[in-house]
């Protein structure tokens, strides 16, 4: 599986993108139109550790919503992602078995060496 769920809206999720330049093969989803599924937000738990590591704490809403304030399990997590896509760290890079979570240089940087392998 080679995919990519980003924001196309992005900014910062185009630049990477670009730094990439995926081949054809690679699935580019937005995840404002078509949320993360429950089925590859558990795989990717998996591959991290955590739904804590998958969620962004950056988001308008977490500070709206006051969830900066409360003690968050990791089911509270995985229902905020699945439900609201602004949540989600981005963008995920998904090739194969390796997994690359946000815009950090170091991911990014690991995501562009195994996409263009």
């Amino acid at each position: 599986m080679k995919k990519i769920y980003l924001l196309n809206s992005c900014s910062t999720c185009q630049k990477i993108l670009k730094e990439i330049n995926p081949s054809n093969d690679v699935e580019l989803c937005n995840i404002k139109e078509n949320n993360i599924d429950a089925t590859t937000l558990d795989w990717l738990k998996e591959k991290v550790g955590s739904y804590e590591a998958l969620f962004s704490k950056r988001a308008i809403k977490y500070r709206s919503l006051g969830l900066n304030e409360m003690n968050l399990s990791e089911q509270d997590y995985r229902k905020h992602m699945l439900e609201e896509y602004t949540f989600l760290k981005r963008p995920f890079m998904i090739n194969g078995e390796e997994v690359f979570i946000g815009n950090a240089q170091k991911e990014v940087d690991a995501a562009v060496k195994s996409f263009n392998n």
